[in-house]
Parts: structure tokens; C-alpha cells; sequence
């Protein structure tokens, strides 16, 4: 059962580190259009799509992404004390 946790906690961190590089790709121009960048909009959009359809961009300032990052950190901190209460 550890290392289903190892697995899961891993997974939720990387996705976090894609979204903070594709939240940078948005810096700068042509970033998105690479191979790389149309990954990350595969893997990061439809995750952040969720919390626009509640969340309306402020101006130029869309705040989904640190609302989406909060949710993940969040979820990460509930897996393991589920993981903690449970299974240990």
C-alpha cells in the first residue's frame, strides 16, 4: 500500500509542476504552439476548464490556475491523511 501512495503522491506533484510550466508557457509567444506545449494543453485544459466555469477571468488575470493548483495541493494533503487514518 505504500507505494500505491508513493504512485498517487508522485502523480499529484508532477501534475503540479506541469501546470506552473504551463502557466509560464503563457509568457511566452509561440510557447504553446511547440509539441511540448500542445502536451501540456492536452493534459492541463480540461483540469482547468473546471474551475473557469466558476471562476471568470478578472480582467486580463485568470485566477483557475491558482485555484487549481490550491485544489491539488489540497487533495495531495487528503491522500495522505487518508492514507495515514487507514492504512497505517
Amino acid at each position: 500500500m505504500v507505494e500505491l501512495y508513493t504512485i498517487l503522491h508522485y502523480a499529484l506533484v508532477f501534475y503540479g509542476y506541469a501546470l506552473i510550466v504551463y502557466i509560464f508557457m503563457s509568457w511566452f509567444p509561440g510557447a504553446r504552439e511547440s509539441s511540448f506545449g500542445q502536451f501540456l494543453t492536452k493534459i492541463c485544459e480540461p483540469y482547468l476548464e473546471q474551475f473557469r466555469k466558476f471562476i471568470p477571468p478578472l480582467g486580463m488575470i485568470d485566477l483557475s490556475p491558482i485555484v487549481g493548483i490550491l485544489v491539488l495541493q489540497l487533495a495531495r494533503a487528503g491522500l495522505g491523511e487518508f492514507f495515514r487514518m487507514f492504512l497505517f
